[in-house]
């Protein structure tokens, strides 16, 4: 899943951001409303965290304007040094799932993202099945007929955009723009790389969903009947 964080304290952005990213979110942070309306103007997300006090737009109104740019509902978490009651009430009543008040523990923060992550609403399934294979894409944990499947925070990112996909094929700029943050260099050969070793541990896990190519365009995962 794809996190959209917009903090203005350089450090509490890095460390959030590689927490997440090591919990196995793809996380593009940034520090202004300027470069996050840019963000969700060419890539599309899962949810935001933001914080209130922006340089150059309340975060509150940010929200809004995130809200009023994107098709459907984004799910918001605040997480903000402002902890008096009204600020907190405002904040809900202004639209977002969930409101943290600074200083929070990391844990927390990813637990109550998941949490909003798994709330009913518009967004995707949580759960994606295929071939025996079921992947969780809030837990970020996948099986294969009930035995646990270990995987990569790309390998899992590029297995739910398949799965997502129900065996429709996938072209290869869709799949890039999920699996890699905004900041991140993608080699010409990565994506092929990733399609080859997601592919071996499919074949090596029972599964019987194998991955297609389609040279030059993109790929689709496909699932063959048990015997």
């Amino acid at each position: 899943m794809r996190i959209l964080l917009i903090e203005d304290h350089p450090t509490l952005r890095d460390v959030t951001a590689g927490h997440l990213a090591s919990r196995g979110f793809v996380v593009d942070a940034f520090a202004n409303a300027r470069d996050a309306l840019a963000a969700v103007a060419v890539a599309s997300y899962d949810a935001v965290i933001l914080d209130l006090g922006l340089p150059d737009m309340d975060g509150m109104d940010l929200l809004a304007e995130i809200r009023a740019r994107t098709r459907r509902r984004l799910p918001a978490l605040i997480a903000s040094a402002r902890d008096a009651l009204p600020d907190r009430i405002r904040g809900l009543d202004a639209g977002a799932d969930d409101y943290l008040v600074k200083p929070f523990d990391l844990l927390e923060l990813e637990a109550r993202l998941r949490a909003v992550l798994r709330r009913p609403g518009e967004r995707a399934e949580d759960l994606l099945r295929s071939g025996g294979l079921e992947i969780d894409t809030v837990a970020r944990t996948a099986a294969v007929d009930g035995r646990p499947l270990d995987l990569h925070r790309r390998e899992f990112s590029l297995l739910e955009q398949l799965l997502r996909a129900g065996g429709r094929l996938v072209v290869r700029d869709a799949l890039e723009e999920r699996i890699y943050g905004l900041d991140e260099p993608v080699t010409p050969n990565a994506l092929e790389a990733l399609v080859s070793r997601l592919r071996r541990k499919l074949e090596n896990s029972g599964s019987t969903a194998r991955i297609e190519t389609r040279r030059g365009i993109g790929y689709r995962l496909v699932a063959e009947e048990r015997a």
